[in-house]
């Protein structure tokens, strides 16, 4: 245990796929360590009579294979195959295998630094396609002129589904100066783009002072750095005179636990819990502010479909403790969180190891959270990523709640 405590721990929540990179999302990443030798790592040694029949079934496969294969073999591969198979069979879609050539990639995707082409993206599972959620401002993407709703169809000639997003996504990444080719449908329309990856500032806090001194903040995933972007733009806000304060978590897919519970630290009592998270084993581990909040005023948090994971700890913990009201519609549910584990090899195994509840132990998972105040946006919406001001109805009564 003592070794454990030598690493530095990431705690991560995240739903959409980010590409940019930005190839994220749809996880809950809650800890990022080492293996060793001595340690944790025998965990991994395969003792029970179940693991040994699925070791001589693969060594008959491969007796199978050296006997008629006619190519050339890559134990690597073979190796990487069999192991990423072995894990998909869990059916979990947040557990995942990550070759060692991937990791670093990986680790820089978690902490939200990237060179890419600066989007997000989602998994269209209705229409099986790959989504644009979101340019990142000032990124290629946006300077090339791609936009929430547009479909990403081919990169670089080659065709992807949406079941084939983590492929895209890889294939969309490269090195700073390098371009890549994508093909896009909007709408009826087919556009061809070539674009030049480079250095992405990922995700920046957003704000401003509306109508009758209310406090506008928003952002679009928890990355390493968001709670001190988040403290800084509300002091910022506030030397303006600030009244309350709106935090839009709308399309806010998660990211880093410890960046979201750094902000509910901001708003909530001390020594309130933020959440519980639970173990396979029912073990309880409360997580608890530790400092007097800075924010005392109103505040409305905005919801809907796809406010996940790190979004619904903090909308969950401001709701249960009544610092906060929701308004807008039911979150995504994304209540589970993963443990990174980097392996000696230098492979990882992102690993579903925890669920997480709400300060009144309540469930998210599958479930979600129900705003205080529910308001849909107008049919008129064609698209819940790019909202036009005048056609915010949710926003509008956030706003009229805080007069």
């Amino acid at each position: 245990m003592e070794e454990k405590r030598n690493f530095k721990t990431y705690k991560i929540v995240m739903l959409v796929i980010l590409v940019a990179f930005v190839t994220f999302l749809l996880t809950t990443i809650g800890m990022y360590q080492y293996f060793t030798k001595d340690g944790f790592g025998k965990q991994l040694v395969a003792t029970s009579s179940n693991n040994e029949e699925i070791a001589n079934t693969l060594t008959q496969y491969r007796k199978i294979i050296d006997k008629y294969y006619l190519g050339d073999i890559d134990e690597e591969k073979l190796k990487e195959g069999a192991i990423k198979g072995y894990v998909e069979g869990l059916g979990d879609k947040y557990t995942e295998y990550i070759p060692k050539e991937e990791m670093e990639d990986y680790m820089a995707d978690t902490t939200g630094n990237f060179v890419g082409i600066g989007i997000y993206m989602v998994q269209d599972t209705e229409a099986n396609k790959i989504m644009v959620l979101s340019p990142i401002k000032g990124g290629p993407a946006e300077k090339a002129g791609l936009q929430p709703g547009d479909y990403i169809i081919a990169v670089d000639g080659v065709q992807y589904t949406g079941e084939q997003m983590t492929e895209a996504s890889n294939k969309i990444k490269g090195e700073e100066g390098t371009t890549v080719k994508l093909e896009v449908q909007r709408g009826n329309e087919t556009l061809d783009y070539e674009i030049t990856r480079e250095n992405v500032k990922v995700n920046p806090v957003e704000g401003e002072v509306l109508d009758n001194n209310i406090g506008y903040i928003t952002f679009s995933s928890f990355d390493d750095g968001t709670a001190e972007e988040f403290k800084a733009k509300y002091e910022e806000l506030a030397k303006q005179g600030i009244q309350s304060l709106i935090i839009d978590l709308r399309n806010n897919g998660g990211g880093i636990v410890d960046e979201a519970l750094e902000i509910a630290n901001y708003i909530l009592d001390k020594d309130s819990v933020i959440l519980y998270e639970v173990d396979k084993n029912n073990n309880e581990t409360e997580e608890k502010t530790t400092d007097e909040p800075i924010i005392n005023i109103p505040i409305i948090v905005l919801t809907n479909e796809n406010t996940a994971s790190s979004s619904e700890i903090l909308a969950g913990a401001l709701k249960d403790h009544g610092k906060a009201k929701i308004v807008g519609t039911k979150t995504y549910g994304k209540g589970v969180i993963q443990q990174l584990l980097t392996l000696p090899d230098g492979s990882g195994l992102k690993i579903t190891a925890e669920e997480y509840l709400t300060p009144n132990k309540t469930k998210i998972n599958g479930v979600g959270i129900e705003p205080d105040e529910i308001v849909e946006l107008p049919d008129s919406v064609e698209n819940v990523l790019n909202v036009d001001r005048n056609e915010d109805t949710q926003l509008q009564k956030a706003m009229e709640l805080l007069k």
